[in-house]
C-alpha cells in the first residue's frame, strides 16, 4: 500500500516489546509565511477513533498531524492523513516495523534556523514527571515540549526545565476519562497548548477539585 505524504510510522493491533533505538527519527517542518503553525495531537486511538474525530480535526485545520502511540489498525492512520499529513509513533500495543520510530524528533524550522523542537514518543511520564530517560534525550537533544500518550488522561505540565503535553485519547473511553485531543499553536512569541473534547468541540478543561 502507498504511504501518504508525512508519515513515519505504520502500525498494527499487535503488540510487541519496546526496542532499544539509537535516537529519535527526525523530521523538518517549516513554519508557515506568517511565522505560525498549528499541530494537532491525538493518542490511543486503540483502532477506533471517536466518529467525530475528522470533524473535530478538519475544524481545527492543523498544519500537521502528530499521533502518540496505540494506533492499533493502520486504517486509523490513513483517515488521519485526509485531514493533515501525520507523523506518528509506536505505542505498547503496536506492532515492531522497520520503518517504524519509537521516538521522531520534531524540528520546526524558519528558514535555516531552528524555532521550536518537540520529542514525540509514547511512554514518557511516571505521574507528572518525566521518565529518566526520556529527559535524558530531550535534554541531549534541545527540545521545547515532549509529547506523549499511553495514560489516556489529557495533562500540560512542566518538568526539568521541559514542557510536557499529552493530548489524552480518542480511542474508546477509559474509565470515566474524556475524549479529547489536543492543538499545539506556535507563533512568534511562543506556543499555546489546549484539549479540545471530541464529543462537543469545545475547549477542554479539567474539572475543578
Amino acid at each position: 500500500m502507498e504511504q501518504p505524504p508525512g508519515w513515519y510510522a505504520r502500525e498494527s493491533s499487535t503488540g510487541s516489546p519496546l526496542p532499544r533505538t539509537s535516537g529519535p527519527h527526525k523530521v523538518k517542518l517549516h513554519l508557515r509565511p506568517d511565522g505560525g503553525f498549528r499541530f494537532a495531537v491525538v493518542s490511543d486511538t486503540h483502532s477506533k477513533p471517536h466518529p467525530a474525530t475528522h470533524e473535530r480535526l478538519s475544524e481545527l485545520r492543523p498544519d500537521v498531524i502528530l499521533h502518540a502511540g496505540d494506533i492499533g489498525d493502520l486504517s486509523v492512520l490513513e483517515e488521519l492523513s485526509r485531514v493533515a499529513p501525520v507523523h506518528a509513533v509506536r505505542g505498547n500495543i503496536d506492532a515492531q516495523v522497520s520503518h517504524v520510530p519509537d521516538q521522531i524528533l520534531v524540528e520546526l524550522m524558519r528558514g535555516d534556523v531552528m524555532r521550536f523542537r518537540i520529542l514525540l514518543l509514547h511512554i514518557a511520564v511516571y505521574g507528572p514527571k518525566l521518565r529518566a530517560e526520556v529527559a535524558r534525550v530531550a535534554v541531549k537533544e534541545r527540545v521545547t515540549l515532549v509529547v506523549c500518550g499511553h495514560s489516556h488522561l489529557p495533562f500540560i505540565g512542566r518538568d526539568r526545565g521541559l514542557g510536557i503535553f499529552n493530548p489524552g485519547s480518542i480511542g474508546p473511553r477509559r474509565f470515566q476519562l474524556p475524549i479529547v485531543l489536543g492543538a499545539i499553536d506556535i507563533a512568534p512569541d511562543g506556543a499555546r497548548l489546549r484539549h479540545i473534547d471530541c464529543e462537543t468541540g469545545q475547549v477542554w478543561q479539567p474539572p475543578l477539585r
